[in-house]
């Protein structure tokens, strides 16, 4: 059993799934990683941590993640929700199919961990989680329409955990990430950003830092962009 806090991080095998679990080692944690392949078993071998093969839209692989770190570690205290982005299409195109798998990748698979983790946190008097999102859930783009409308339905469920779980010392949080340099960069896109660059996946990463630490201790239930001033709105 380790004494050191234990993070869990979906998709970390790449982007800023890695760049978040490397912040978090380097901060003190110990990590636990699941990505699609091997890259998060990899990492997790780098960091001293531990790693698995698995999809957060796969019960069982959330079931392994959960269960292999409480062997290993006896204790979870902090969630990381990161997935990749679902399929693009135009808005009235995508079929049935398609809504119900980016609704398994984007909100279930929170929902789904966080009915493992929470009983978790109750016991051992508290957690936090940060969820990985997208600035489209404020500012919706006709070019990512399943992620536009399924990342706000999980604005919308942070909020109803925050305030379910607040006063149990569990805190949640949702980061709003702008172009960040795991995509491919364009000159049309960096026209469009205040700050006329794109975001390093290590300011995500500093950012999920934040709001795990005890400096954050009094934020739950927010969405925070991270997106150079690319949405225009109060």
């Amino acid at each position: 059993m380790t004494q050191r806090k234990v993070a869990l991080i979906t998709a970390a095998g790449k982007g800023m799934g890695a760049a978040i679990a490397r912040e978090l080692a380097a901060t003190g944690y110990q990590v636990a990683l699941m990505s699609p392949s091997n890259s998060a078993v990899a990492l997790a071998d780098e960091l001293g941590g531990f790693g698995i093969q698995g999809s957060v839209t796969q019960e069982a692989d959330l079931d392994r993640l959960v269960r292999q770190a409480l062997e290993k570690y006896g204790r979870i205290d902090a969630v990381v929700n990161n997935t990749g982005h679902p399929p693009k299409g135009d808005l009235l195109s995508i079929e049935d199919a398609s809504w119900h798998a980016a609704l398994d990748l984007i909100v279930l698979n929170v929902a789904r961990l966080l009915r493992r983790v929470t009983p978790v946190f109750q016991a051992h008097g508290g957690g936090a989680v940060v969820n990985i999102s997208s600035f489209a859930a404020d500012a919706p783009e006709q070019a990512m329409p399943m992620s536009s409308v399924l990342r706000a339905a999980l604005s919308s469920f942070t909020r109803l955990y925050a305030e379910r779980y607040a006063a149990e010392n569990i805190r949640i949080n949702s980061i709003l990430p702008g172009f960040i340099d795991s995509w491919p960069e364009t000159r049309e896109i960096v026209a469009r950003i205040p700050m006329q660059r794109f975001g390093k996946v290590q300011e995500v990463a500093k950012t999920v830092g934040f709001l795990l630490s005890d400096g954050a201790g009094y934020i739950t239930g927010q969405n925070i962009r991270v997106d150079g001033g690319i949405v225009r709105a109060l």
